[in-house]
């Protein structure tokens, strides 16, 4: 007997079904999650890419894409317009953020300090942050947390934004060519910017948060600089992918602290080496220490961020700010004791 056109089509779907019941699981291009970074090739956001060229995201089942913006601010936009789903930035954002009503939570931190250096160009007059006033100074943007510390260590020589001019640059190539143009008098970049605008002799180094004593000398703290931060919303519907990530990055920041540089720097692209690979390894060997040996957020490096961002930053100083729903060690907790 013939079936009606319907009766056809239901027979269809049913068997369609039945195929796709059958078929191996497999992630659809919903599942993807897309990182931004604020500047990937920079050794500050280095656990990100670290990680997946180890494959540790993969083995996490998880497919990420890292996409790249040169400033961490712009990253931060991506988050909340939800372009992305999370942010390797710096934590200082999570706080401020959290003044303006906003939610966002880091679950992975990959630096106990900064790693940031002010550099001061050769053709610049300028000694200490003393000599601010009336300078240009370079940051990757405006709103970032290169802004954020350059206004503080000024402000400590009592010197305030108005008194000098703050020019965003970006970083890598944009950052030197501000410096060889004269753009600017000095700057806050990171490695391994600040090594080859060394050896070419365009800049020295005025301030250097590469280590913990310079950090504490320049912000009289530990202060817990990079990670991955997601919106609070997204992690409380995604804490398995959540831990995925954090699980992940424990791994990266174990292999840093039990390989060599030259032995990380094999892993990277390279096209990060700007060229120079021995160059990068000696940049990377300056920065071992600025990285945490778990991914966990360091004690009391929480309060002093909070600290420094309340001396600066009207919108934050005298408001209560939660510090426990910045940050959370559940998830690299669980992978280290694994």
């Amino acid at each position: 007997m013939n079936k009606s056109p319907k009766a056809r089509l239901f027979c269809a779907a049913i068997a369609l079904a039945s195929v796709i019941a059958m078929s191996p699981a497999r992630a659809d291009d919903s599942q993807t999650i897309s990182i931004m970074v604020g500047g990937i090739s920079k050794f500050i956001y280095l656990p990100a890419k670290l990680a997946d060229q180890l494959g540790y995201f993969k083995d996490e089942k998880l497919h990420v894409e890292l996409l790249s913006q040169p400033a961490g601010v712009d990253a931060e936009n991506e988050l909340l317009s939800g372009s992305v789903q999370a942010v390797a930035g710096a934590y200082d954002h999570t706080i401020d953020l959290q003044s303006k009503g906003k939610e966002v939570r880091s679950i992975a931190t990959f630096l106990q300090v900064p790693g940031e250096v002010e550099v001061v160009s050769k053709a610049s007059t300028m000694k200490s942050m003393a000599d601010a006033k009336g300078k240009t100074l370079g940051v990757t943007g405006l709103g970032s947390s290169t802004d954020f510390l350059t206004r503080y260590m000024a402000l400590k020589h009592g010197i305030t934004s108005r008194e000098y001019s703050t020019l965003p640059v970006g970083a890598d190539n944009s950052f030197i060519a501000a410096v060889q143009q004269r753009r600017i008098d000095a700057g806050m970049t990171t490695e391994p910017t600040v090594s080859r605008l060394l050896q070419k002799g365009d800049a020295s180094v005025m301030v250097d948060m590469r280590t913990v004593d310079g950090t504490q000398q320049a912000l009289g703290g530990i202060y817990p600089f990079t990670g991955l931060y997601v919106d609070a919303g997204w992690l409380a519907s995604h804490k398995q992918q959540a831990a995925g990530l954090a699980r992940a990055i424990a791994r990266t920041m174990k292999y840093i602290h039990t390989h060599t540089p030259e032995e990380i720097a094999d892993k990277m692209p390279k096209d990060y080496y700007g060229g120079d690979k021995a160059l990068y390894v000696q940049a990377l060997k300056s920065t071992m220490a600025m990285y945490t040996p778990d991914g966990k957020m360091p004690a009391g490096g929480p309060e002093n961020v909070l600290k420094v961002l309340s001396t600066i930053n009207p919108a934050i100083k005298g408001k209560h700010i939660d510090l426990q729903r910045t940050y959370t060690n559940e998830f690299v907790a669980t992978a280290n004791a694994s």
